[in-house]
């Protein structure tokens, strides 16, 4: 009985360090303590915060990020803006009495411009109108290929054209007018953005960075949403630059023979270009401020989530040169409690007696 009970206690034992070597084992390969809450207690609480933790900074850096790209987009929307509006200015400053040749050029390029202009500002990534405020998924200006036949466009080019029946302030009056209606028919915006109960009223959108801070960083088509605009101006830098490329485009010898009335009116019509050129660049700024908020919200995620995660492996994870010490341990034992249930397994009576 004795040395059956010897060799069940070898057994049991040889099971035990088989136990052991197969956990270490297992360890060396996800390098996890193990599969359950119960391998990590009493640290189990904590683990289970830090998890928490390092998931809620992962999707504020994931909000970030997509907010970033669209922020990204939008910046080079409004540097092609600022581009045209520059040149248009250029263009506003070389048309005078003095260079009939220069208002043909301009008027045909400010054509061109115009419907650049409203393309870029139904700029869109993933979806996603960046000059659409609130309504991110349909297009800001519905009909911006035919941005020449809306009622905007159209009646900023009568008045243009009638300047030899009315004064050049008149005229100029009267392509604010046009530039600043919501009105149905006559704004190229959509119906959204021009219902003063909607897209008027919209708040921009705000990106959420961190617990309790939300940064600003939607954009309109229509009115302004970080820039302030001053001067000759409709109080939009999208409507001051559509206003002046249409009102260049209208430009033709009729009103070239007008003479200082034409001039005069190419004086607010500079003044317009400028104010527009200022609008967008103001808009880049404060939009830039922006980016950098989040940009530095962004890091700041990524540190702390670094160090997050290092505690959660110091609860969760192995000492993998700790595990590979013990697992040689553990396997010489194992060989040595083998040999010895071998040994003990050969005993017959004559040999113990």
């Amino acid at each position: 009985m004795t040395g059956f009970s010897a060799l069940s206690r070898l057994d049991h034992g040889a099971s035990m360090l088989r136990t052991r070597y197969e956990t270490l084992t297992r360890q060396l390969s996800d390098t996890r303590r193990g599969p359950t809450l119960g391998d990590i207690a009493p640290s189990v609480p904590r683990a289970i915060d830090l998890r928490g933790e390092v998931a809620r900074r992962a999707a504020y850096a994931t909000v970030i990020d997509r907010s970033l790209g669209q922020v990204g987009v939008a910046q080079t929307s409004l540097q092609a803006l600022f581009g045209i509006a520059t040149r248009a200015f250029a263009l506003a400053q070389s048309a005078s009495t003095a260079n009939p040749v220069g208002v043909a050029a301009a008027a045909v390029e400010a054509r061109v411009a115009l419907a650049q202009a409203t393309e870029l500002l139904n700029t869109q990534i993933g979806g996603v109108y960046v000059f659409g405020g609130l309504d991110t998924t349909r297009p800001p200006v519905p009909n911006a290929a035919a941005i020449g036949d809306s009622g905007m466009v159209q009646q900023i080019t009568a008045a243009v054209q009638g300047l030899g029946g009315s004064d050049a302030a008149a005229v100029w009056a009267a392509t604010g007018d046009a530039a600043s209606s919501d009105a149905p028919g006559v704004t190229p915006f959509s119906d959204y953005a021009s219902d003063p109960a909607r897209g008027l009223a919209d708040t921009r959108t705000s990106v959420p960075g961190a617990d309790g801070q939300l940064v600003a960083a939607g954009l309109f088509a229509n009115r302004n949403a970080g820039a302030a605009s001053t001067g000759e101006t409709t109080g939009s830098w999208a409507r001051d630059l559509l206003r002046g490329l249409a009102s260049l485009a209208a430009l033709g010898s009729d009103q070239l023979a007008q003479g200082p009335p034409f001039d005069t009116l190419m004086v607010s019509l500079r003044s317009g270009l400028r104010a527009a050129s200022a609008g967008i660049a103001q808009e880049q700024g404060a939009l830039g401020v922006a980016e950098v908020r989040l940009g530095a919200m962004r890091t700041d995620h990524e540190a702390v989530t670094t160090i997050l995660t290092l505690q959660l492996a110091n609860i969760e994870e192995v000492d993998v040169a700790d595990v590979i010490t013990r697992m040689k341990a553990t396997e010489a034992q194992l060989e040595a409690s083998y040999r010895a249930i071998s040994m003990a397994s050969t005993l017959s009576l004559a040999r113990f007696l």
